[in-house]
């Protein structure tokens, strides 16, 4: 190596100037892809031209969504509607039937209150049947005893005037027996003709008596109150 080459190489100068130069380069180079970013950035192919009519798509895209949205709208009002309707029909429904049930409930109990007032009745009027029954029958056993003694009379004597008054007698108590259940003989001899108490059997002729008036009795009627026992069975006056 030469003198020159050794002094060239171990020159700081020359050091800097290298470090200069490198630097320098690096630089350029950065300017340069700077540049180069910068055209291809300008020759970007610029957008397409929206189309003829595109607003008019957009507008009409927009309205049909806006009616959707109005009908998913109104639909969900309908519906809210309905249910509420359906709601207020189930309430309705309930409150009916709970209503359906009181008076299921109620009818029930009145027809047992009936049918225990109607058993209660039945009985007590077969109580009062018995104790009828049992007042008339002791009236009529004194009635009863009489004739049972004037059998045995009969059987012991032969005095009709005494047996006449022995009847006389049973027939006066018959009649108070009768009294004292107010039960009384329908008036029919000489009456005018009355089919609310009378039953005409017979009709005859008497030059006497009225038509339509009653000239015999066949069998007394008898009543309690206005209640009739037994109507009067009547010949009836025709001439």
């Amino acid at each position: 190596m030469s003198k020159h080459d050794h002094f060239h190489n171990h020159n700081p100068f020359n050091k800097v100037n290298s470090e200069a130069q490198a630097e320098k380069i690096t630089e350029q180079d950065t300017v340069k892809a700077e540049d180069m970013e910068n055209v291809a950035a300008n020759q970007e192919v610029p957008q397409a031209a929206e189309a003829p009519g595109s607003n008019e798509a957009t507008a009409a895209e927009e309205t049909e969504q806006e009616e959707t949205v109005q009908a998913e709208e109104a639909a969900e009002v309908e519906r809210a509607k309905l249910a509420a309707e359906a709601a207020k029909v189930e309430a309705e429904l309930k409150a009916k039937d709970q209503k359906i049930e009181e008076l299921q409930n109620r009818l029930l109990r009145l027809q047992a209150d009936f049918d225990n007032f109607r058993r209660r009745n039945n009985e007590e009027q077969a109580k009062l049947t018995k104790y009828v029954t049992a007042s008339v029958t002791k009236e009529f056993l004194k009635v009863l005893d009489n004739f049972e003694r004037a059998e045995q009379s009969l059987a012991i004597t032969t005095d009709g005037e005494a047996i006449k008054v022995g009847l006389d007698k049973i027939h006066k108590q018959f009649e108070q027996a009768l009294a004292s259940l107010k039960i009384e003989e329908i008036k029919a001899q000489g009456e005018q003709f009355n089919p609310e108490f009378h039953e005409a059997v017979m009709q005859g002729a008497n030059p006497d008596m009225e038509d339509d008036t009653v000239d015999m009795v066949l069998e007394k009627g008898y009543k309690i109150g206005d209640n009739i026992i037994r109507h009067s069975k009547v010949r009836v006056v025709r001439n």
